[in-house]
């Protein structure tokens, strides 16, 4: 059948053939890039519906879906071509339930139960927290639970009182939020409201093949690996971290800890069997998890990075993570690459990105 496509399609579907195998692909890349219609049915779709392949003589192509209609097909009821992409759908109904979360947390309300949320977007209690947990990466619960650890940490900053704040931020029992601060803070409310008063954190700094390194830990352990040329860089900003907090340097003991992360910079195939007191929202705690879970010597893209967290459109909330990261090479975001295998943006320079990754593919 002749196409009805015009030439303003991308170059990587600029034929038929290309086109046809993104068809049978049902290549998601390739939606709004061009539509197709099936003469059989009479309805257009986009490359990536999920409706049973049509034979490659009914099928044409067209590069708008108003071209499509103008050809006399009609819109494919599974696929949706007229509306919105399924994922800007998805992200539209969990951008209005966070919204709604939002509301109730700054309202002083109760956050909304799953059943609410869904009905408040039209759709089943199942499917709204499948489509939530593929657009954000994180359940409704966890949301509202990293909400809630936001406005904590915002309000412990201004000295609000940790009562005061416990209810404001949305926590039913102190009981609840106590528990959970450890994870959420590092240390006790009260030593986090006073910037670290009364915490101690144990560092030290040393020098490795990538330059100078500071480890820091707290009780929970190891809290920050930190690499700069600038040793007295690396301090200034563990003590912008905690400005109050006892900052306990050059013990004798806490040298091999040092020196078993120096170890693992130089050797990261080694791996690292010291505790991580590792703290950040729960995504970024789940993209780190995932990053744990790399094997030395392998590298993945943000968009493969994003898929492995559950979020497929989420390369962009993947790398902010990884920018998030304090603790170097434990949390191995060097392994993350660009689509095309380049090296792209590392916390502590790109170079040192290159340098552990030759040195893991070493034999």
């Amino acid at each position: 059948m002749e196409t009805a496509l015009l030439d303003t399609c991308a170059p990587a579907y600029a034929d038929d053939e290309t086109r046809w195998a993104a068809v049978q692909a049902r290549d998601g890349r390739a939606d709004d890039v061009f539509w197709y219609s099936v003469r059989s049915t009479g309805v257009y779709c986009r490359p990536s519906c999920a409706a049973r392949p049509a034979l490659r003589r009914n099928v044409a192509f067209h590069a708008s879906r108003q071209a499509a209609e103008q050809a006399g097909f009609r819109p494919c009821l599974r696929c949706k071509p007229d509306q919105p992409p399924l994922a800007v759908r998805q992200a539209a109904l969990a951008a209005r339930a966070c919204a709604l979360i939002d509301a109730a947390a700054r309202a002083g309300e109760d956050v909304p139960d799953l059943d609410a949320l869904a009905a408040a977007v039209g759709v089943s209690r199942f499917h709204f927290h499948r489509l939530f947990k593929a657009a954000t990466g994180i359940t409704p619960k966890a949301y509202a639970s990293a909400g809630r650890a936001r406005r904590v940490q915002d309000a412990l900053a201004q000295q609000a009182s940790v009562t005061g704040t416990i209810y404001a931020a949305g926590f039913n029992s102190s009981g609840r939020f106590y528990a959970q601060a450890p994870a959420v803070l590092g240390m006790t409310p009260t030593a986090f409201r006073k910037g670290g008063q009364g915490a101690q954190i144990r560092f030290a700094i040393a020098a490795c093949s990538l330059g100078a390194i500071l480890v820091a830990s707290t009780d929970h352990g190891v809290c920050a690996i930190l690499i700069d040329d600038d040793p007295d860089f690396l301090l200034r900003d563990l003590q912008d971290r905690f400005p109050q907090a006892e900052l306990i340097g050059a013990e004798a003991g806490y040298e091999q800890v040092v020196s078993r992360v120096v170890g693992l910079v130089e050797h990261p195939a080694l791996g690292l069997d010291l505790p991580l007191d590792v703290r950040g929202t729960a995504f970024q705690q789940r993209v780190w998890q995932a990053l744990r879970a790399i094997p030395a010597g392998r590298t993945v893209s943000y968009a493969e990075l994003a898929e492995l967290v559950g979020l497929p459109k989420g390369a962009r909330a993947v790398a902010g993570a990884c920018a998030a990261n304090v603790l170097a090479v434990a949390i191995p975001c060097h392994r993350v690459v660009r689509n095309d295998g380049a090296l792209s943006g590392y916390r502590w320079g790109v170079d040192r990105k290159a340098a552990l990754l030759d040195r893991e593919r070493e034999p």
